[in-house]
């Protein structure tokens, strides 16, 4: 995958997280609210590893 389809599934992830986290919390359902946590993880993985495809161009 190259740095925008990163970014893009990195910002899905998050935004789903949110999602997760939030119901689970409304919810009183604290696997549904640390899957939620979890998934946001992933993204902010994906976002780091698209900004650095990113600074490394055509490189890797």
């Amino acid at each position: 995958m190259g740095e925008m389809s990163d970014k893009i599934a990195a910002a899905g992830n998050k935004i789903a997280g949110s999602v997760k986290e939030a119901v689970g919390k409304a919810t009183d359902n604290d696997h549904l609210r640390a899957e939620g946590e979890a998934q946001q993880l992933k993204g902010t993985g994906q976002d780091v590893k698209g900004s650095v495809k990113g600074a490394l161009g055509d490189k890797i």
